[in-house]
C-alpha cells in the first residue's frame, strides 16, 4: 500500500476510519464507491457469464466494496451523529427545461422532499426479480429540503422541491416511479440497514451538462450545511463502462484503466487546494478517461465532493480499484 493508492483491506481502512475527526465543527463531506446492483445479488441467483466469476466476487455482496460499506455506514454514524443526510448520485442529474423562462439558466436543482418514506426508484432493468424487491426504508424532512433549496438559493443557483407525487421515469418493473435511485438505496441498505428511520435522508440532482467546473459549483453551495451536522454524500465509480464489464475488476481491467484509476488518486491527493483542483480539472482530459467513462456521469460526483469540501484536507479513505472513498474538507 502507498499513500497514492489508500487501504485496500478492512485493517487498513479501519486504520483510516478510526483516525477521522469525531464530531468536528464542520463535516467532512465524502465522495465514495455506491456500487452497483450487484452489491445485492443474492448468492442463490444465477447471472449471466458477463457478471459472473470475477466480476461478481469482487462487485457483490461479498466483495471488498460491500465489505467497506458496512464499515463505513457504522463509522459515519459513530463519528458524526448528523442531523440530516444530503446524498447525490450518479444517477440522478437535472436540467432547466427548454422552454424556462430564463434562457441563461441551464440546470435546476431538484431536492427529495418525500415525506414519512422516501420511496425507491428501482432504475435498473434486465436484472433477476429478487433484486425488484429490494427494501429500504428511510424518511425525509421538509424543513432540511428547504434548507437544502434555500443554500442553493444563497449561491445563486436555482433550485426546487419535487414531491412523492412528482415521478423520476419508469423503473426496471415498468412502472412510474419517484423516489431514491439505486445509487442511493443499494449502498445504504449496506451502510445503515434496510430500515434506517431515525435521520432523514434528501437526495439531490448533479447539473445534467456533466461538467467539473458547473458541478464543483453544486457542491460549494451546499457547502454551508456542513457547519449545521447535516453530512453530505456523493457517491458514483471512477471506472464505469458497461461496453467493457473487464473494466469493472482490477485483475482483468486493460492497463488504461488501471493508469486512469491511479491518476484520480494521485490528484485528489495534492496537498495544496488550488494545485489539486487544477489536477482534479485535468482528469477529464487523462487519455483513458472516455475508455473508463464514455459518458461522465459517474465521475462527476467526485467534483461535488470537492467543490464542498474544498476549503480542507483530503484523506483517501479506502483505495478499492474503481470504487474509492475519499474524504474531502477535513
Amino acid at each position: 500500500m502507498t499513500a497514492t493508492l489508500g487501504p485496500r483491506t478492512p485493517e487498513e481502512w479501519g486504520k483510516a476510519l478510526d483516525a477521522l475527526p469525531k464530531n468536528p465543527p464542520k463535516l467532512p463531506v465524502f465522495y465514495f464507491g455506491h456500487g452497483s446492483p450487484m452489491l445485492a445479488m443474492p448468492a442463490d441467483v444465477n447471472t449471466s457469464r458477463a457478471i459472473g466469476g470475477a466480476m461478481r466476487a469482487y462487485n457483490g455482496p461479498n466483495g471488498p466494496n460491500a465489505q467497506f460499506l458496512k464499515d463505513f455506514g457504522s463509522a459515519l454514524l459513530e463519528k458524526y451523529s448528523p442531523k440530516a443526510i444530503v446524498v447525490f448520485s450518479a444517477h440522478w442529474e437535472t436540467a432547466a427545461p427548454s422552454l424556462f423562462p430564463i434562457p441563461s439558466l441551464t440546470n435546476i436543482t431538484i431536492v427529495s422532499d418525500y415525506g414519512d418514506v422516501n420511496p425507491l426508484f428501482y432504475d435498473y432493468y434486465g436484472f433477476p426479480p429478487e433484486l425488484y424487491k429490494l427494501a429500504f426504508k428511510s424518511r425525509g424532512d421538509s424543513a432540511v429540503s428547504q434548507r437544502v433549496v434555500e443554500v442553493f438559493k444563497q449561491s445563486g443557483l436555482f433550485a426546487r422541491t419535487t414531491p412523492i407525487t412528482e415521478m423520476r421515469g419508469v423503473d426496471g418493473l415498468n412502472k412510474a416511479s419517484s423516489g431514491f435511485d439505486h445509487g442511493v438505496f443499494v449502498p445504504f441498505r449496506i451502510m445503515f440497514g434496510e430500515e434506517f428511520m431515525d435521520i432523514p435522508i434528501i437526495e439531490v440532482s448533479m447539473d445534467a451538462t456533466l461538467d467539473p467546473e458547473d458541478n464543483w459549483r453544486v457542491g460549494q453551495a451546499v457547502k454551508k450545511l456542513r457547519e449545521e451536522q447535516i453530512l453530505v454524500l456523493s457517491g458514483g465509480l471512477i471506472v464505469h463502462n458497461l461496453r467493457d464489464f473487464s473494466s469493472f475488476v482490477e485483475e482483468s481491467a486493460a492497463p488504461h484503466y488501471k493508469e486512469f484509476d491511479k491518476a484520480v488518486l494521485t490528484a485528489v491527493s495534492e496537498a495544496d487546494p488550488a494545485l489539486r483542483k487544477e489536477a482534479m480539472q485535468t482528469l477529464t482530459r487523462h487519455h483513458a478517461f472516455r475508455a473508463a467513462h464514455p459518458r461522465a456521469d459517474h465521475f462527476v460526483p467526485i467534483y461535488v465532493a470537492a467543490g464542498a469540501g474544498e476549503d480542507g484536507e483530503v484523506k483517501i479513505i479506502n483505495g478499492l480499484y474503481g470504487q474509492p472513498t475519499i474524504a474531502f474538507g477535513l
